[in-house]
C-alpha cells in the first residue's frame, strides 16, 4: 500500500514517537522527508520533550530506507518558522506533496485549577501549530493543484477527559480546522483528513504525570501500573504502536486514500463505540 515514489512529505513533531513513525513509514513507501521539531523543552510540559539528537536519529532512520531526509529545528507556534520549513522543502526537493501536522504536547490539570500558561501552551502547540502548518504549505499546494494533508487529533476530542480539558479542546479544534479546510481546497485536488488515535505507546503516555492521571488511586504509580490498567480492558484496547497510526496516515496520503476528504479516522480499540 502507498506507493509514494518521488513524493515529498513535511512532518511536524518528528523527533520521536508518532512523528518518527510517520517519517519512516512514508519514506519506506518512497517519499523524501522534511521533518521538523521544536527539539527543546516547554516549561508547562511535565515530561522531557524530544531533543536535537532525537531529531537526528529520525533522519538517520529515514535515510536507512534509502530516501533523503532534511531535519529542521522549528517551532510550530511560529508562522514564520513554519513558512521557513515549507520553503526549505521547496528549495531542497522542488515541491511539497504531503503534510503530516503531528506536533503535539500533553499536560494535566483540572479546568478549575488550570493556569493560563498551561492552557495557552496547549492551544499554541496543538491547535495553532496545526493552523500554522496548514497555512505554510497551502499556497504551494494550491498552485500545484494537488496535495495530501493529515493532522493528528485524538479520540479524546470526541470523548472529553478529566484533568486534560485543554487537550480535548485543542484536539476538537483540529477537527474543525480539518473539516473546514477540506471544503475550501477540494477544488484544487487537495485532501485534508485527521487521525484520532487512542492511547499510543510513546513518551507522551509513559511519564509520571500521565501515570498519576491514569492511576489516581496510587500515590506513585509506575509504568507497570499504567500498563496493567490497559491490559485489564478489552483485548484490542491496549496501547497501540506508533507504526499502527502511521499505517493509517499512509492510507490517507496514498492513491488508495484519494476518496477520504474531511474525514476523522478513528483508531481507538473500541473507545469510539461510546462516542458520536
Amino acid at each position: 500500500m502507498g506507493n509514494l515514489d518521488d513524493k515529498v512529505a513535511v512532518i511536524t513533531g518528528g523527533a520521536r514517537g508518532q512523528g518518527r513513525a510517520h517519517a519512516v513509514a512514508l519514506a519506506a513507501a518512497g517519499a523524501d522527508i522534511v521533518v521538523c521539531d521544536l527539539a527543546e523543552q516547554i516549561a508547562s510540559v511535565p515530561y522531557p520533550l524530544g531533543t536535537e539528537s532525537d531529531l537526528a536519529e529520525t533522519a538517520k532512520l529515514v535515510e536507512e530506507t534509502g530516501r533523503r531526509c532534511v531535519p529542521v529545528k522549528a517551532d510550530v507556534r511560529s508562522q514564520a518558522e513554519m513558512n521557513a520549513v515549507a520553503q526549505r522543502a521547496i528549495d531542497d526537493f522542488g515541491r511539497i506533496d504531503i503534510l503530516v501536522a503531528n506536533a503535539g504536547i500533553a499536560s494535566n490539570a483540572q479546568i478549575a485549577e488550570m493556569s493560563d500558561d498551561l492552557w495557552q501552551d496547549m492551544i499554541d502547540v496543538n491547535l495553532s501549530g496545526v493552523f500554522h502548518s496548514f497555512r505554510a504549505v497551502l499556497p504551494h499546494m494550491i498552485e500545484r493543484r494537488w496535495g495530501r494533508i493529515v493532522a493528528t487529533s485524538s479520540i479524546v476530542a470526541r470523548m472529553g477527559v478529566r484533568s486534560a480539558g485543554h487537550y480535548a479542546a485543542a484536539k476538537w479544534g483540529v477537527l474543525g480546522l480539518v473539516k473546514s479546510l477540506s471544503l475550501e481546497v477540494a477544488e484544487y485536488g487537495i485532501t485534508v483528513n485527521a487521525v484520532l488515535p487512542g492511547g499510543v505507546d510513546t513518551d507522551m503516555i509513559h511519564n509520571p504525570a500521565m501515570y498519576r492521571m491514569m492511576v489516581p488511586d496510587k500515590e506513585n504509580p509506575t509504568r507497570e501500573d499504567a500498563m496493567a490498567m490497559f491490559a485489564s480492558g478489552p483485548p484490542n484496547a491496549d496501547l497501540m504502536a506508533p507504526a499502527e497510526v502511521a499505517d493509517a496516515v499512509l492510507l490517507l496520503v496514498s492513491e488508495q486514500g484519494r476518496h477520504f476528504n474531511g474525514e476523522a479516522l478513528t483508531i481507538s480499540g473500541g473507545l469510539s463505540a461510546n462516542t458520536v
